[in-house]
């Protein structure tokens, strides 16, 4: 059942706690349900804020009775129209100036004339629009953040050496800030090491008799890393000589060409610094980056990869990518989302895939092509999706429903395909069309003969089917209740301020998001300062219901949840999400806190696919407003508040925000501005972890727990 998967690093390899070092985050450099530390530090000692009067909005809040006068007819419609145009100039000036081009210096056209058409070199055209080239910026704090790209573009390279079967040895180093890569196989031609990585559109990967599948990106990946580095050094070697070429933000500086002075294996070295003047102050997270090589290791078996001197390598490819991610997170077992039978998987010359079911009913899938994570899935998702749903209704001859089939599901496929086409630079959705029909029957007999190999497992899935099919049932009763009462009752969703545009409008609502926050008070603040065309908030009672372990029926007969789910659409099914961010608005206290668990267990309990997808987001406001009378400064932890108070002197006044409600509404219009709101992803680092998490913090009340919260969240709070 079980590959040999080896790492070397011992500290990596022990036992760790679940109340230690958890795996749910909602900020890369923390790893709590309970999001950011920075903000739980910051909320030490302090005392929460008195309640304050609900704050109402409503059209006719300001509206008078006068006794009317009588006017002539012509009178009256011109005072309107004065008063009305009167408005409008106002509005419309008020909308000029949210335009940022407003706000730079107008230049006085010029001709337009031959000198001044420019020309820029394509690694100028890089740094110019790095966003075409390696699709965000960012400061590392997301896995998908550039710098994360730019180390991926060279360790692809190296990786399509293996594929083409030159090199079964990676070695990647990462620190501060600094990336080294070295492999074993043929190297780049000697006189083209400088075209290689400075030229666009040359490179091998264009001929498919070198690169027949290519994981790079065609001839751009390591051009956009010279010219998105401080420092990039390039050295291949090739029969006892060496090329070296270093490069600073795309401009050569030296190149050489000579016989080594001691013997070395065939092979590329690359070494870069990504530019602060492009990413600004970034860290890598060693945890993202461990996830890469480990997904390196899993999609090439016999592939050895090193970084900073542990080992990873993974001898039975997806199968040990699922037993990964499935086994208990330690050797308890307690919590564990186990699978219900033995993983299957099939091996195909240019298809693989691994499957198994969980208790859960969360579909989730790992998609790579070429060894490229889609993280958005594609074409080559959808076809094995109903590759597996008829190759099941087959082996049984039932006509299954599709999300019985798949509820609960856990499988990862690889597909190698020669002339993959994503749906954007940094590959995260394959759309090509013609493979379907190829992905679909491949895997359909795959799984057919896998089938009637292991009948013991066959039978756990005709059970896992028909338990599925029962639960549904009667979840669909509940839903059907519900959908009746609302139409009878015309049931409205209370706490709900909505905004103009949704998903479903395309362009115009991609930038949609919610805002779920506690009390009316918050929410009457946010209300007044949205965007009304993309924010729209929710308004909880207080803190809900914790629906650890509850069926999932019962998140229906509660009025709370169920509010929330009908006012972010999911009610049915989540792929009626109407907003493109869920962003959890909570104070920054131990209430606030607790209403986070609450919100994250229920998402990841019933709507696990959310967080998978990216859609939930913890906001970030705020702690601190340093200010004089010509200034404010607003921190967001305590060393950007010592910074403002060192730099506006000892004059300057600091308030501490405890509760958004405090906030006033012109400061957070500010705040959850589109090119200035502070959102911090919630992402799951390990599948397995989330089982143990949610059943130490939200599950019964245990000794260990106890033990925790008194070394832990007690010390806190008397801090």
């Amino acid at each position: 059942m079980g590959g040999k998967i080896t790492k070397t690093d011992a500290a990596k390899t022990a036992p760790k706690k679940a109340a230690a070092k958890p795996a749910v985050s909602a900020k890369t450099t923390s790893k709590t349900v309970k999001a950011d530390s920075k903000t739980k530090a910051s909320a030490k000692a302090q005392t929460k804020a008195e309640p304050q009067a609900e704050e109402k909005f409503s059209a006719w809040a300001n509206a008078k009775t006068v006794k009317k006068t009588k006017t002539p007819a012509d009178k009256k419609t011109e005072i309107k129209a004065a008063t009305s145009a009167a408005d409008a100039e106002k509005k419309l000036a008020a909308a000029k100036q949210i335009d940022p081009a407003s706000q730079r210096a107008k230049k006085e056209v010029q001709d337009y004339g031959d000198d001044k058409i420019k020309h820029l070199d394509a690694l100028e055209h890089i740094r110019l629009r790095s966003g075409m080239y390696i699709g965000r910026l960012g400061n590392g704090s997301n896995e998908n953040d550039g710098i994360y790209v730019l180390m991926k573009e060279v360790i692809d390279n190296a990786i399509d050496e293996f594929i083409m079967g030159f090199g079964n040895h990676i070695d990647v180093s990462v620190v501060d800030g600094r990336v080294k890569v070295r492999d074993y196989g043929r190297g780049i031609p000697l006189t083209k090491v400088v075209d290689c990585v400075s030229q666009i559109n040359t490179g091998a990967k264009y001929n498919d008799d070198v690169f027949q599948f290519s994981v790079g990106m065609n001839g751009v990946g390591t051009k956009a890393v010279n010219a998105l580095s401080s420092y990039f050094r390039v050295i291949s070697v090739r029969d006892g000589q060496c090329t070296e070429a270093v490069f600073e933000k795309g401009k050569l500086l030296t190149q050489r060409t000579g016989a080594l002075k001691n013997p070395q294996k065939n092979g590329t070295y690359f070494e870069f610094v990504p530019d602060e003047e492009i990413f600004g102050k970034y860290t890598f997270n060693m945890e993202y980056v461990e996830k890469k090589i480990w997904n390196y290791a899993y999609l090439n078996p016999g592939l050895t990869l090193k970084l900073n001197g542990a080992e990873y390598k993974s001898n039975n490819g997806l199968l040990d990518l699922l037993k990964r991610e499935l086994s208990p997170a330690d050797d308890s077992g307690e919590g564990a989302e186990l699978p219900l039978y033995e993983i299957g998987d099939y091996t195909g010359e240019h298809l693989k895939f691994a499957f198994t079911h969980t208790g859960s009913f969360n579909e989730i899938y790992f998609s790579f092509v070429n060894g490229q994570f889609t993280s958005d899935g594609g074409s080559h998702l959808n076809a094995f999706k109903e590759g597996f749903i008829k190759g099941i209704r087959d082996f049984y001859g039932e006509n299954f429903e599709v999300e019985d089939i798949r509820a609960g599901i856990k499988a990862a496929v690889l597909v190698k395909i020669k002339d993959p086409i994503f749906e954007s630079q940094t590959k995260n959705k394959l759309g090509n069309t013609d493979i379907r029909p190829w992905i679909v029957a491949e895997t359909q007999s795959g799984l057919d003969a896998w089938l009637h190999k292991n009948p013991a497992a066959a039978e756990k899935i005709k059970n896992k089917i028909e338990t599925n099919k029962k639960l549904r049932t009667e979840l669909k009763d509940v839903k059907g209740k519900i959908t009746a009462a609302a139409k009878k009752n015309s049931i409205t969703i209370k706490k709900l301020h909505d905004c103009k545009y949704h998903l479903q409008d395309g362009a115009k609502g991609a930038d949609s998001m919610i805002f779920i926050t506690e009390g009316d008070s918050a929410s009457g603040t946010m209300t007044l300062s949205r965007n009304a065309d993309t924010q729209a908030i929710f308004s909880l009672k207080g803190k809900p219901e914790n629906m650890y372990g509850r069926r999932q029926s019962d998140i229906y007969k509660n009025d709370e949840l169920l509010q929330l789910m009908m006012a972010l659409g999911i009610e049915q099914s989540v792929d009626n999400l109407r907003y493109s961010k869920i962003v959890i608005a909570t104070d920054a206290d131990n209430d606030g806190f607790h209403i986070r668990n609450l919100l994250l267990t229920f998402f990841l309990g019933y709507f696990e696919e959310l967080v998978l997808n990216g859609h939930i987001y913890i906001l970030e406001t705020p702690l601190f407003r340093v200010r004089t009378k010509k200034e404010n400064v607003y921190c967001y932890d305590e060393e950007e508040r010592d910074k403002a108070q060192e730099r506006l002197g000892s004059s300057a006044e600091t308030t501490r925000f405890k509760g958004l409600g405090e906030i006033s509404g012109p400061e957070f219009k500010v705040f959850i501005k589109p090119d200035q709101i502070h959102l911090t992803p919630v992402e799951i680092s390990q599948l397995k972890a989330v089982p143990k998490i949610l059943s130490f913090y939200m599950g019964k009340n245990t000794p260990e727990r106890r033990e925790f919260i008194e070394k832990n969240l007690l010390q806190d709070i008397d801090a």
